[in-house]
């Protein structure tokens, strides 16, 4: 018998955060995030995400009232008033029990129910700044910051309750090895000269902080054809300088300017922090500050977080100029690898900036979905 109970105070939010912690126990691959983080992501007073949100989460118990399972359902109220009549779920996990899968699930699906609306999806998070799908292959590669890890009874369980594949993702890297540089050199030099293109001055986080702003302007602009798109709030902007930007190495991050000072280009290149996740085990003290910081200090491998261009730069070669001054600064800080983050199957336009680094994919994730009739399917 699969109880599924509301979370109503702090103890079942710490509960609902620490449960895949003991689900993941024996993982090699499974990176834990940092409860305090997870919290504060969660928590509708610290997360701006809010603002257009609401999520209501929840635990399912075992009749001895061990916890097997947890679901975010959430509302994204911007996404509705455009028209897209769905209702999210995320920061789904339960044990090998189909059982307690479909209660978890069924929570989604009767939200969508009680607001009138067509169907469920996720796994995902409150917009595309969160983690995103569960992984349908490469269950041997350790995951990654942001990024969920699962066991692939998770896709088993869709498919057998009904659920059918919504979205697709490619997880894909690189070696610097392999890259052809002169390619760029030659392509990125021509650019930079034709457009008289320059890169902001960043040498401190400090640095970088005046220029958030603006890119993050330029990444609602760069991804706002996507179907799926939610822009970034003014509010979120804070939120993720205060998230993210301690993280980043300050030569890691680049800002391409065109005549005017106007940002073009940018991307966020952030270390691994994979593997001293797993040994910081969610928490800070006494040493995953340690752990944290040293892989910060001299990664092997880097993840390309954010990556947006101008749209009117998008054919013009300006990626050339990027990976090129990008090549350069791994060579010289010892970067071995990149990992390119997810991205959707249908961004043909992303992913051919990378066709020339000859990226092998790792890795694929979906989100699935399913109607409340299923004679809309």
């Amino acid at each position: 018998m699969i109880t599924v109970k509301k979370v109503e105070d702090k103890k079942g939010m710490l509960d609902f955060v620490k449960f895949p912690f003991s689900l993941y126990k024996d993982s090699k691959t499974w990176v834990p995030p940092l409860i305090g983080d997870e919290l504060d992501t969660l928590d509708p007073e610290k997360n701006p995400a809010f603002e257009n949100c609401e999520a209501t989460f929840y635990l399912a118990y075992d009749k001895q009232q061990t916890i097997v399972g947890r679901i975010a359902v959430i509302v994204n109220h911007y996404e509705i008033n455009r028209g897209v009549r769905k209702v999210r779920f995320g920061w789904l996990d339960m044990i090998d029990d189909i059982a307690v899968t479909d209660a978890l699930l069924k929570k989604a699906l009767d939200k969508v129910q009680e607001l009138g609306l067509e169907y469920a999806e996720g796994p995902m998070g409150f917009s595309n700044m969160d983690k995103v799908g569960v992984q349908t292959y490469g269950y041997d590669h350790i995951g990654g910051m942001i990024t969920w890890t699962n066991y692939p009874y998770y896709v088993t369980h869709f498919e057998k309750l009904g659920w059918v594949k919504e979205k697709g993702y490619v997880e894909s890297s690189f070696f610097l090895k392999d890259v052809n540089f002169d390619t760029y050199k030659k392509a990125g030099d021509v650019v930079e000269r034709r457009y008289g293109l320059s890169y902001a001055p960043i040498k401190t986080n400090k640095d970088i902080i005046p220029y958030v702003d603006e890119m993050f302007d330029l990444f609602n602009t760069s991804y706002a054809n996507l179907s799926s798109f939610i822009p970034v709030s003014e509010k979120q902007k804070e939120y993720f300088k205060k998230k993210y930007i301690p993280f980043v190495l300050p030569e890691f991050i680049k800002f391409i300017l065109d005549k005017e000072g106007k940002i073009i280009c940018f991307a966020i290149v952030i270390p691994s922090f994979s593997k001293a996740l797993q040994k910081a085990n969610g928490k800070l003290f006494p040493f995953g500050f340690y752990h944290l910081w040293k892989a910060r200090k001299n990664p092997k491998t880097v993840e390309f977080y954010l990556i947006g261009i101008s749209p009117e730069y998008q054919s013009k070669g300006v990626p050339a100029m990027l990976f090129r001054d990008c090549y350069l600064l791994f060579k010289k800080k010892g970067v071995e690898q990149c990992i390119i983050t997810p991205e959707l199957e249908n961004n043909l336009a992303v992913q051919k900036l990378w066709k020339n680094f000859n990226p092998t994919d790792f890795g694929r994730r979906a989100t699935y979905k399913k109607y409340v009739n299923e004679g809309e399917l």
